[in-house]
């Protein structure tokens, strides 16, 4: 049985789409706590959490490399980051031990978001520069995001179309011929 949509009055023409009015992103979408610079003293957030304590940081685990801590503009709920206490911002400049406690502390997260939760996946990965997404990209992040049967991604869901800018033949050899030996 479908019901007729709530009649919504002052947002145009009516459409049988309802409204989620989501105003906390606004701060994200307009940079509110954004680092002013590269550097360290530039107003790094991720630099400033780990001086806060746990609650007023939201940090859920600290390592001695790195920390665990709530994605203050979340896509899911239970959207975690593990960051290195080190302000870095390419994977590749990581210690060995940074990239181990990373690992760690994400497998860590997914032991927790599913005994918490029940969270059936997740999405884990970082964006490494701002042209490829990195919200703060001069101080290195990789996000935990749990997800659920029936979660939504646009898409997928709505355009039926994964977008992919490279054909598979091709990304296979370009990776192939950078692997290290």
């Amino acid at each position: 049985m479908t019901s007729e949509p709530e009649q919504q009055i002052g947002v145009g023409t009516q459409d049988a789409f309802q409204r989620l009015w989501t105003p906390h992103r606004m701060a994200y979408i307009q940079g509110e706590n954004k680092p002013t610079g590269p550097g360290a003293k530039d107003g790094c957030p991720f630099c400033a959490i780990p001086a806060k304590s746990d609650e007023d940081g939201l940090i859920v685990r600290r390592g001695e490399q790195v920390y665990a801590v709530l994605n203050l503009y979340p896509y899911n709920g239970g959207h975690l980051m593990t960051v290195p206490y080190r302000h870095v911002a390419d994977y590749t400049d990581l210690t060995a031990a940074e990239t181990a406690e990373l690992g760690e502390l994400t497998k860590q997260a997914m032991r927790a978001l599913r005994a918490a939760s029940g969270a059936h996946g997740f999405n884990i990965g970082m964006n490494q520069g701002s042209v490829a997404g990195a919200g703060i990209a001069a101080h290195l992040h990789q996000h935990i995001v749990p997800r659920w049967g029936g979660d939504t991604n646009f898409m997928p869901v709505v355009g039926h179309t994964r977008v992919l800018p490279q054909l598979l033949a091709d990304t296979r050899k370009m990776l192939a011929e950078a692997w290290p030996e």
